[in-house]
C-alpha cells in the first residue's frame, strides 16, 4: 500500500475521533483540512495522531508519563521530570525520510507560510533527497501535514492538490502551529527522523537501516511560535535518544557515530532559542551539524555489537524549558 494511503487510513481514524481529540475539519475550497492546533485548541492525543500521519501510518508514536519510560531512557537520564514522545518504525527511511520529513517550505498567497511533511512529499517528489531513498508515487489520495501559524488559504490548497496529482476532494491536510499541543508533540516525535537525516547527510548506507526508536522529553507549550521552535529543537538536540538496528560491518559505524550526534557541531552548548538569535531569525546560517540526536546507539543484528555516541545534556534542557515555565507563571493573573 502507498504511504499516502495508509496515511489516509490514520487521518480517518483521527477525524472519527475529532470531538475527544480537539480537531476540527474545514473545508477550503474542496480541500478538506483538519485543524489540530491553529484555532482548534487541539491536545496530546491529537498530537500523537498527527505525528501518525506525518509517518504515514508507517511507524508508532506514543506518550510515555514520568516514570513510566523504559530502562534505557531511565539509564541515559535518571531521574527526567517530563513526559517523553516515543516513536517507532521498522520502515525507517519510507516513514521518516519519504513522509514525516519537513522538507520544503510552502509560500503562498497573503503571507502564507508553512513547514511541510507527510507522505505528500512522495507525490510532489520535488526533493533531490527521492534521487536517492525513491518512493516517489503516484497516489489516487494525498495527505500533508503543515507546521503553521494559520490555516492554510484556497489558492495555497488548491496549489498543493495540483502538485501531488490530485483533486481537491482527494487532499487531506493537517494543520498545527508549533506552539500548540499537538504542534509540540509532533515537532517532538521526530528524534528519530533527526537521526535518519543526518545519516543520510553524512552518506551511510541507509538500506542497512532495519529499524529505530527514538525518545526526547516533551516541553511545556510556548506563549509563541517562535518559543516553541527553541524548546522543540533542544528537545532533541540536547535531549534525544535514538536507537537505531542496523546490518553489515562494525567499523564503519564506529566512523559514523560521532559525527552522528550534536555534540559534533561547534554550536553545541546552547539552547536553540540562543542560537537562533544569533544567526539572524535565519535556520539557514546555522550549522546543519547541529540537527541532531543528543545520543544514539547502533546495535548491530548481525555481530551482536553495541556502539553508543553521544549523551543527553539535562542542564540545558532544563534551563530551556525553565524559560516556558516561568513566561507561563508570568502570564497568569
Amino acid at each position: 500500500m502507498l504511504l499516502n494511503e495508509t496515511a489516509l487510513h490514520v487521518g480517518e481514524r483521527a477525524l472519527a475521533e475529532a470531538g475527544a481529540l480537539g480537531i476540527r475539519v474545514i473545508d477550503v475550497a474542496g480541500v478538506r483540512v483538519v485543524d489540530c492546533g491553529v484555532r482548534a485548541p487541539g491536545s496530546d492525543t491529537a498530537g500523537l495522531a498527527l505525528a501518525e500521519v506525518a509517518l504515514a501510518g508507517r511507524g508508532r508514536v506514543w506518550l510515555e508519563p514520568r516514570g513510566g519510560r523504559d530502562d534505557a531512557f531511565t539509564a541515559a537520564w535518571p531521574g527526567c521530570p517530563w513526559p517523553v514522545v516515543a516513536v517507532r518504525s521498522d520502515e525507517p527511511v519510507a516513514a521518516c525520510l519519504a513522509a514525516q520529513y519537513a522538507g520544503w517550505k510552502v509560500a503562498g498567497y497573503a503571507g502564507f507560510f508553512a513547514l511541510a511533511s507527510g507522505p505528500i512529499r512522495a507525490a510532489i517528489g520535488r526533493e533531490q533527497l527521492f534521487d536517492t531513498i525513491g518512493l516517489r508515487e503516484r497516489p489516487s489520495v494525498a495527505v500533508g501535514v503543515l507546521e503553521a501559524a494559520r490555516l492554510p488559504p484556497p489558492d495555497t490548497c488548491l496549489e498543493l492538490a495540483a502538485a501531488a496529482g490530485v483533486g481537491p476532494e482527494s487532499l487531506l491536510l493537517f494543520v498545527a502551529r508549533t506552539a500548540s499541543p499537538a504542534g509540540t508533540l509532533q515537532v517532538v516525535a521526530r528524534s528519530l527522523e533527526t537521526a535518519l537525516h543526518k545519516l543520510h547527510d553524512l552518506r551511510f548506507d541507509l538500506g542497512r537501516l532495519v529499524a529505530g526508536t527514538g525518545r526526547a522529553p516533551l516541553p511545556p507549550v510556548a506563549a509563541d511560535d517562535l518559543g516553541a521552535i527553541g524548546l522543540t529543537n533542544d528537545a532533541i538536540l540536547y535531549g534525544g535518544r535514538v536507537e537505531l538496528a542496523v546490518r553489515g560491518d562494525d567499523p564503519s559505524l564506529l566512523d559514523v557515530g560521532p559525527r552522528l550526534v550534536s555534540s559534533a557541531s561547534a554550536a553545541y552548548g546552547e539552547p536553540f532559542a540562543s542560537l537562533f538569535a544569533k544567526a539572524g531569525g535565519d535556520f539557514y546560517a546555522l550549522d546543519p551539524g547541529l540537527f541532531a540526536p543528543a545520543a544514539v546507539e547502533f546495535v548491530n543484528v548481525e555481530t551482536g555489537r553495541r556502539h553508543a555516541f553521544g549523551a543527553v545534556a539535562p542542564e540545558i534542557v532544563a534551563a530551556s524549558f525553565a524559560t516556558a515555565t516561568a513566561a507561563s507563571t508570568q502570564a497568569t493573573p
